[in-house]
């Protein structure tokens, strides 16, 4: 970029005192040109006063925090904002941040060029940086080629929209993403760069004109339409580089290019979770579907007509297979309306079948049957074309993008992403009492009712009502789908059905005898991986006992030997957080794993776990890889299955070269876990003795407060803005499972409310507390040792480092102060544990300011703060308003909700 680019010293969004390494020039570079375009755009937008405005109170918000005052006099100010300039002032704010986000986002691919470029030591996390420390470590060639057909990665995305940025909105971004790639290294000419600057302010300008959300709340086909955007125009593009990637960085350190079989898969949970939503059933289930694969076979068309532009080879210059004329033959002889020979083409034997494939997928596309019966049979015809390829000199004349398609076609087969189902086991109660004519049926012991669920999957009729106009009806009828899902689009189209708030054999039980009831059968089982979901800290610790109770059922063995005796289960990070917080959460996921994987391996049995995570720390989220590596031993065994939530999606899969970046570390973290892990330290019985005991210490004074104070109730209601978060456009679901208290919300709304207030309360009260006491009881050594030694606990401290360095006790104080009487009753208290929390924290690592080891995510926290300090305390300030005018819907909830997705955007991890 050019330096007559550079902002004024009026406006500059960066102050001199924030140190940035060497290898950082460029990102402060980028940071301080698009700072300035954003600042050029305010002017000519709204006016050059506005302008002078906004950096004012940037100016102000940095004062403070330098100053270590209270926000008061900032606070103060934002005050007498009028509300009409109230939601241009947040828009402008989150402007800036939003320009810092893509430039650090650039910065990364830069960083990662630069470690290729130098041609040195591969870039730690990669893959090949993974398999040089495997081999250094003993892990030799034959070691990893025997893993890679049990290797297993899939991200599934869900429908949990913390932040649902417009389609629209993310292709405006691509191009400023695109723009400042293209000058990455500064090679640009001038013209070249003038050129890159108009593009990339007229997607600030188109960008600011555009509203964020749109007017309604989004539909499930609205979120379907949102996750495609990443599976469709982002994985689909990396997916095949991934593979290529892998393979070359094995060839490099050990001297053999393996043919790797299909190592990733995807999956989605939009149109599928029906856990809660009234808005999901059988319709959605098979309309997602459809649209999936409206989306998969328009990319095929896109790069098969490509692809017909490359293979041009021509009988007179090369070789071809007969293969190839015959299935031309073949095609032009059966398909109803092929299209017609060009002459022209006519010796071009290649273009011509791909032509036809062409036509082909259109008829399947239209569900004609003239179309493909799967994507087997596809992969058939492009076969022929490969091996013809290979036979005849074709290696570099078009057989590498040729095998690319292959590989998309290997993965996305003709579903694009596997679709789960999930429904909660308090439903199939219910419609199982109607069914079999017993209202009292969830009230029955278990035992009565595993030995009536026995009789119904051995198919004994029911006793009730089958096909009624509700609850039954609709049950059935989601099975019913699966069914025809299955016909339609495949065996992969259809993930494993996960069941909610698990508590008995009978909740897996009743799932196979429901799909029985419905026909959904396929050789005489039913055709469905059921992956019980264990959530609460209660039911992790009950997971053992039901998964010894379901292995030990004949009716369930015969249901998994058909299923390859492998065992889903997917554990739930949101709701043990909010259940006990966040050590008890954490330690109960790790012995819940640790003995699931005994007793798999005792069962004869491969147990498959499912990550359920969030974004933000205290719904699981934090770095993958330090998760993977920090697993129990044997229970990642080249398997992982994770959701990808809310902005989490945006951060790690908006970009290409992110997502490949992403993929890359997160397998490469599987090998390192599955191949070496850590070995068996003599100290670990101690540490989980001390673990438990931190556990149970921490889940006591969290519920003390949470769940035991009668007051809390009505203080998370006034000191956060959860009153507003209900009212969001932002879901399709609603935010309570049930009528009720803090029991019955839903997770992601408890965290986001925590996390919009800056006090991140959910993920790390309860946590200091429980440190003081095993600093007082073992001391500080035996806890730093702890904490530097076992993956595990040092894991937890660094998420919880990363929440406590983003939150701000100062600001969540002036939230606090809208309970009332409540503020002085409890905010003291809290204020309190986060402090000591902070210093235990810094007492165990050794330091003096939170992440002192991290520096560059502590840059980033305080590049974006003098941007979201302010609109947090105007959200403040509108809150009190739009409390007191009765939180009628009018211009003062319009610029709240632009409140939190600024706030949310600045923050990050928020989800």
């Amino acid at each position: 970029m050019t330096d007559t680019a550079a902002p004024a010293d009026d406006h500059d969004p960066l102050r001199d005192d924030l140190a940035f390494a060497k290898t950082d020039d460029l990102l402060r570079d980028d940071v301080r040109v698009l700072g300035a375009l954003v600042g050029d755009m305010l002017a000519e937008q709204l006016s050059p006063d506005f302008l002078a405005r906004v950096e004012a109170l940037r100016r102000a918000a940095i004062l403070r925090r330098e100053q270590g005052e209270a926000p008061d006099a900032l606070a103060a100010e934002l005050a007498q904002v009028p509300l009409a300039d109230a939601d241009a002032l947040v828009r402008a704010f989150a402007a800036y941040f939003g320009a810092t986000n893509i430039a650090e986002r650039v910065h990364r691919i830069r960083r990662r060029r630069d470690y290729q470029r130098a041609g040195g030591a591969p870039q730690p996390g990669g893959l090949e940086a993974t398999l040089r420390a495997l081999q250094a470590d003993g892990v030799g060639y034959e070691d990893v080629a025997a893993l890679l057909p049990r290797l297993h990665i899939e991200p599934v995305f869900t429908a949990h929209p913390t932040e649902a940025v417009r389609r629209v909105l993310l292709e405006k971004e691509h191009e400023i993403v695109r723009r400042l790639v293209a000058d990455i290294d500064r090679t640009r000419t001038p013209a070249e760069r003038d050129s890159d600057l108009e593009r990339i302010r007229l997607a600030l300008t188109a960008t600011w004109q555009t509203s964020e959300t749109p007017p309604t709340r989004p539909t499930v086909a609205d979120e379907r339409d949102h996750v495609g955007f990443y599976l469709g125009e982002v994985l689909y593009r990396v997916l095949p580089v991934f593979h290529e990637t892998f393979a070359a960085a094995i060839e490099r350190v050990y001297g053999e290019r393996p043919t790797l079989p299909p190592l990733l898969r995807f999956g989605t949970w939009v149109g599928g979770d029906m856990d809660g939503n009234p808005n999901v059933g059988a319709g959605t289930i098979l309309a997602a579907l459809s649209a999936q694969r409206a989306q998969v076979l328009r990319n095929y068309r896109v790069d098969l007509r490509r692809l017909a532009g490359v293979l041009t080879q021509t009988r007179e210059r090369v070789g071809i297979d007969d293969a190839i004329d015959a299935r031309i033959e073949a095609y032009r002889a059966s398909l109803p309306d092929p299209p017609p020979p060009n002459p022209r083409q006519a010796d071009m034997p290649y273009r011509q079948l791909l032509e036809l494939v062409i036509t082909r997928l259109r008829a399947t596309g239209d569900g004609h049957e003239a179309g493909y019966d799967g994507p087997a049979a596809m992969l058939a015809d492009l076969s022929a074309i490969d091996a013809s390829l290979s036979r005849h000199r074709g290696e570099h004349a078009g057989r590498f993008a040729l095998r690319r398609i292959m590989r998309r076609l290997q993965a996305f087969g003709f579903h694009l992403a596997a679709l789960d189902l999930r429904q909660d086991s308090a439903w199939h109660d219910e419609a199982l009492g109607v069914i079999d004519g017993d209202p009292g049926w969830a009230d029955r012991d278990v035992s009565a009712r595993v030995e009536r669920l026995h009789a119904l999957v051995a198919g004994d009729p029911a006793r009730g009502v089958v096909d009624d106009d509700g609850i039954a009806r609709s049950t059935l009828d989601v099975f019913r789908a699966v069914v025809e899902a299955r016909r339609r689009f495949g065996r992969d189209a259809i993930g494993p059905y996960i069941v909610s708030m698990s508590r008995s054999a009978a909740d897996a039980l009743a799932v196979l005898a429901l799909a029985r009831l419905a026909g959904c059968v396929e050789d005489g089982q039913v055709p469905l991986d059921v992956a019980p979901l264990f959530e609460t800290v209660a039911d992790l610790e009950a997971a053992p006992a039901v998964m010894r109770a379901l292995f030990d059922d004949p009716a369930y063995r015969v249901h998994l030997r058909a299923r390859g005796d492998r065992q889903t289960v997917m554990l739930g990070y949101s709701d043990s957080a909010k259940d006990g917080g966040l050590l008890a959460s954490r330690w109960a996921l790790q012995r819940t794993q640790v003995a699931l994987t005994a007793l798999a391996q005792a069962s004869g049995v491969r147990i498959a776990f499912f990550h359920g995570r969030g974004g933000s720390v205290s719904r699981g989220g934090g770095k993958t890889e330090r998760a993977i590596l920090a697993a129990p031993r044997g229970s990642v065994a080249g398997t992982l299955r994770v959701t990808e939530q809310g902005e989490v999606i945006h951060r790690k899969y908006g970009i290409r070269a992110l997502a490949l970046r992403n993929l890359e570390q997160t397998t490469g973290a599987v090998l390192r876990a599955s191949l070496r892990p850590r070995p068996v330290d003599a100290r670990e019985d101690r540490w989980r003795e001390i673990g438990a005991e931190l556990a149970g210490v921490a889940r006591e004074r969290y519920r003390a407060l949470v769940y035991d104070d009668p007051r809390f109730d009505d203080y998370f209601r006034t000191a956060t803005p959860i009153d507003l978060i209900e009212r969001l456009q932002i879901g399709s679901r609603p935010s309570r499972r049930r009528e009720g208290g803090i029991a019955n919300l839903r997770a992601i709304p408890w965290v986001f409310a925590w996390s919009q207030n800056r006090s991140a309360l959910t993920a790390w009260y309860g946590v200091g507390h429980a440190l003081r006491h095993g600093i007082e009881r073992h001391g500080r050594e035996a806890m730093a040792e702890m904490a530097r030694d076992w993956p595990f606990f040092g894991t937890l401290l660094d998420d919880m480092e990363m929440a406590l360095a983003k939150s701000d006790i100062g600001i969540f104080e002036r939230y606090s102060r809208l309970s009332g009487d409540l503020h002085d009753a409890l905010f003291p208290g809290i204020a309190a544990a986060h402090r000591d929390t902070r210093d235990a924290v810094l007492a165990l690592r050794d330091e003096q300011d939170l992440l002192s080891h991290d520096p560059r995510l502590r840059l980033s926290i305080r590049l974006r703060n003098p941007y979201v300090d302010p609109i947090s305390l105007l959200q403040v300030e509108l809150l009190r308003r739009w409390r007191e005018d009765g939180r009628q819907d009018d211009a003062t909830l319009r610029a709240l909700m632009a409140t939190v997705n600024g706030i949310a955007a600045g923050i990050q991890n928020t989800g």
